[in-house]
C-alpha cells in the first residue's frame, strides 16, 4: 500500500502501487473498513469480490497508483420541496449528483492514471476474463465511469440493508 488517505467517519480511501499484491492488500484494506463500519457480511462479501475485479482490471491496463475509496451514503431525509426540479437540465442533474440517497448504500470508487474508459466484453466459457464489468453491472444498483484530471474512476453503488 502506497498510504492510507482516510479511514475516519463515513470515508475510507486508500492507494496502492500497481503491483500484483495490490490486489490482496485493496481485498485486505476493504473488508477491513466493511467490518468495522458493521456492515452485513454479504455486502462485505460482494465489495471485496467487485473491489478485486477493478482493482485487476487496473492492473492489467495501467501503470501507474491505483486508488480505492468507500464511502457510506446515509439516506437523505425526505421533506417538503426536496425532489423539485429547477426546470434547468444542467442544474437538475448536477443536483441529483450530488443530493445523498433515498435509501442506504455504499459508494465504491477505483481509479487509475489510464483516461480510457473500460469497456464490457462478453467472455467465453473457456475464457480466464472478461467478467469484472459484468460482475458490477448486475450486483451494483447504479454503476459508472467518470474521467478525471488524471486519468479514471470507475464506480458502483450497493444497497445496503436497512
Amino acid at each position: 500500500m502506497i498510504g492510507v488517505i482516510d479511514t475516519e467517519g463515513d470515508c475510507a480511501e486508500w492507494t496502492f502501487p500497481a503491483e500484483p499484491g495490490s490486489v490482496r492488500s485493496a481485498r485486505h484494506a476493504v473488508r477491513d473498513a466493511l467490518d468495522c463500519w458493521g456492515l452485513h457480511p454479504a455486502v462485505g462479501d460482494t465489495t471485496v469480490l467487485l473491489v478485486s475485479e477493478l482493482v485487476t482490471n487496473s492492473l492489467q491496463y495501467a501503470s501507474g497508483p491505483i486508488g480505492v475509496r468507500l464511502e457510506r451514503l446515509r439516506p437523505r431525509a425526505e421533506s417538503n420541496g426536496s425532489g423539485e426540479l429547477t426546470g434547468d437540465f444542467a442544474t437538475d442533474l448536477r443536483l441529483a449528483a450530488v443530493r445523498p440517497p433515498v435509501a442506504p448504500g455504499l459508494l465504491v470508487e477505483v481509479s487509475d492514471p489510464l483516461p480510457d474508459p473500460p469497456t464490457e466484453r462478453s467472455a467465453g466459457p473457456d475464457d480466464e476474463g472478461g467478467r469484472g464489468l459484468q460482475l458490477v453491472a448486475c450486483s451494483a444498483r447504479r454503476w459508472g465511469t467518470r474521467r478525471g484530471k488524471s486519468g479514471k474512476t470507475v464506480w458502483f453503488e450497493l444497497a445496503l440493508p436497512g
